[in-house]
């Protein structure tokens, strides 16, 4: 379903059970339009997710890891100035609609107790987090500015008056109400009566609407189908479904109208994570690599581009043997050419004394005009050995990017710093230009471990820094390395001397999955021991060759990938 008023009435619901009273002890602003409080519950750390996101907003407790920027943001240092040890004492939604008020007690400078309200406006592009000075209705800080000329009803500056989002002339569905009644009577069609609900009823999203309409039209007592619907809104049933189109659906309850229900989680924001797991985090890493894809995606066009050209160069340089030939003749029968001729046809001894017709400058003389067929000839072999070297380069060139291609669309947003700088090391992105030089703090980030259904540990490196160190210096020698052939791909260590054959293929699978071909039907995978690897002198990062693999055909599972995760 949809994150609609529903939605929202449960998680708020999920929310005030864990967090309510709980203390912020960290706030973080990882990503542009997300800010993360972690707050102290219960005797459990939660951090909450508060997500201005135009595809994805919502609000949740989240456990996918996340990276700090180097430099709080402007937005992050206001709201640990106000929020750093405050007490949430009320979370609230507004109505049904996609709008969540929590309620914070906190400090001010001169030691006096005050409350201040944090916001989140759920509601597509124009999402938002605000923070509001209760007893002023002043804007402290908004995550996303709007100013009058985007917005002419409200401003959403700091300093302005918090103004509400224009209210809907709907009815809450909570609020006791007999209006269901007659929209039943008057409209037997479900997905008529499901339109009518949504025009009269606050937060229905289409597919909560049909699944109310559908609800409703059961026989029975009316009163307490529309009763029961609702109350699974305040005892939530996290529930990932399987539509028809094999897409996965999330809810809160039993949505059969739209499919069969596949996985049942502990709670929403655990549904959360793992729905949005993979499309959010393309959506942080779109946003931290914006100007990586862009460098990328450029000098692959360029390099394709210089390829081609140099294709067609060595195609021209094929008639390089054809003046040689000329010039040899030529020179075998340089009494019969005269001065002055434009050409001369003479036997071509070379097959069977066939006529060959070659042509002449009258501006030079029999010897010269050889000596020019010679002169050329050199000079195009000279040129097929350039461009021969020039095509493997070029062509290195680009399995390099292709590969950093691969490795920006498969990474977290983690990854996106090492990238950056492997980049930068290789000239494609200038350095960022600092007062200072300051010694790194950033730990080294560490390839992903899996477990097979034995129990051998299986690494998967996330990028070149992370394949050339697992492969060329953590493995041992008897270890084996897989990759997918001749596919830009991660490099995987089985961290066993005699892996059994379904370690084999779950670790196949997990170069597979993340490789370039995670979406092919079928995928072919090398393995060989580490001991058959070797880094060439000055090949690009990530870059190793080998001899000996046996090969394996496997198709990328997720499932497979998710159950050889180690669980935290």
């Amino acid at each position: 379903m949809s994150f609609d008023g529903l939605f929202t009435h449960a998680m708020v619901t999920e929310l005030h059970e864990n967090l309510l009273n709980g203390r912020i002890t960290k706030i973080h602003q990882p990503y542009q339009n997300e800010l993360i409080l972690t707050i102290r519950a219960n005797g459990k750390n939660w951090p909450l997710l508060l997500s201005a996101d135009p595809t994805y907003p919502r609000i949740q407790v989240t456990r996918i890891p996340y990276v700090n920027p180097a430099v709080p943001t402007n937005f992050a240092m206001m709201m640990r100035k106000y929020l750093q040890g405050a007490i949430i004492t009320e979370i609230k939604q507004m109505a049904n609609d996609r709008v969540v008020h929590l309620t914070i007690t906190t400090r001010n400078e001169l030691g006096d107790a005050e409350q201040l309200t944090l916001i989140i406006e759920i509601m597509a592009r124009h999402s938002n987090v605000i923070l509001v000075d209760q007893q002023t209705s002043r804007i402290l800080d908004v995550i996303k500015h709007v100013g009058a000329d985007q917005n002419r009803y409200r401003l959403l500056l700091p300093g302005a008056t918090y103004i509400e989002p224009p209210k809907q002339d709907k009815l809450d569905p909570f609020t006791p109400n007999t209006d269901y009644l007659d929209l039943v009577k008057q409209y037997p069609n479900e997905d008529v009566l499901a339109k009518q609900l949504q025009q009269h009823y606050q937060g229905l999203g289409r597919d909560s609407a049909l699944q109310f309409a559908k609800e409703l039209h059961q026989t029975g007592d009316l009163k307490a189908h529309y009763q029961h619907f609702l109350a699974t809104f305040d005892d939530p049933q996290p529930t990932l479904l399987t539509l028809k189109n094999n897409k996965t659906m999330f809810a809160a309850g039993n949505y059969s109208a739209f499919g069969t229900k596949t996985r049942q989680f502990d709670s929403l924001s655990a549904l959360l994570d793992f729905y949005y797991q993979d499309a959010a985090q393309r959506e942080r890493v779109q946003q931290q690599a914006g100007n990586l894809i862009r460098v990328v995606r450029n000098d692959l066009k360029k390099n394709r581009k210089k390829f081609k050209k140099l294709q067609q160069t060595l195609a021209n340089t094929k008639q390089a043997d054809e003046l040689r030939l000329k010039g040899e003749i030529l020179t075998t029968y340089l009494y019969e050419v005269k001065r002055g001729m434009t050409e001369i046809t003479l036997p071509d001894y070379y097959h069977d004394n066939q006529p060959l017709k070659i042509q002449l400058s009258n501006q030079l003389s029999p010897s010269r005009n050889a000596q020019k067929y010679f002169s050329r000839y050199q000079k195009q072999k000279n040129a097929v050995i350039y461009v021969g070297e020039q095509l493997k380069l070029t062509q290195a060139e680009i399995d390099y990017l292709d590969n950093i291609q691969t490795q920006i669309e498969l990474a977290a947003p983690a990854d996106i710093v090492e990238i950056r700088e492997e980049l930068t090391q290789q000239g494609y992105l200038k350095p960022k230009k600092t007062k200072k030089k300051q010694r790194s703090s950033r730990k080294v980030s560490q390839p992903q471990q899996f477990f097979a259904t034995d129990g051998t540990e299986i690494s998967v490196g996330k990028n070149n820094r992370q394949n050339d160190q697992l492969t060329l210096k953590t493995a041992r020698k008897t270890d084996y390395w897989l990759h997918t052939q001749k596919i830009p791909g991660s490099h995987v260590i089985i961290h066993a001397e005699h892996p059994s054959e379904q370690t084999l293929t779950e670790a196949a699978n997990l170069a597979a999955y993340f490789s370039k071909a995670r979406e092919s039907a079928t995928v072919p995978v090398d393995y060989v021991q580490v001991k058959r690897i070797r880094k060439p002198n000055g090949a690009k990062p990530g870059f190793v060759i080998y001899e000996g693999q046996k090969t394996l055909y496997v198709s990328p599972n997720a499932d497979l990938v998710d159950q050889l995760t180690p669980k935290k």
